[in-house]
């Protein structure tokens, strides 16, 4: 989990996604449609990518895309996300996050 941590240090919004994930996609989509430009680490594209998919998977997280931490902390994946949007909690968590200023 170091590697993990590592990358999303400092940074508002951070997700783990694979190019060819359509979940991915969606997630990415709805996050950036608030107007916050997350940090978007795709696994099948960068060079350490297996071992990151790795950490994810020991952090509980099969599949292990997508993956979204916001203020640093694991939000989780595509469900946890989109419940925190149903209950219109999302954009409040990436205001405090720094992510948006609406």
């Amino acid at each position: 989990m170091e590697m993990v941590t590592r990358m999303v240090a400092d940074r508002p919004v951070v997700i783990f996604s694979r190019s060819t994930c359509c979940m991915s996609h969606t997630i990415k989509t709805l996050i950036s449609g608030f107007g916050a430009n997350p940090t978007v680490y795709e696994l099948d594209e960068i060079q350490n990518g297996q071992q990151v998919e790795r950490e994810l998977h020991k952090m509980g997280y099969k599949p292990s895309v997508p993956v979204v931490f916001i203020a640093q902390q694991l939000v989780g994946g595509p469900n946890q996300v989109m419940t925190l949007q149903v209950k219109n909690q999302l954009a409040p968590l990436l205001k405090r996050a720094g992510a948006i200023w609406i």
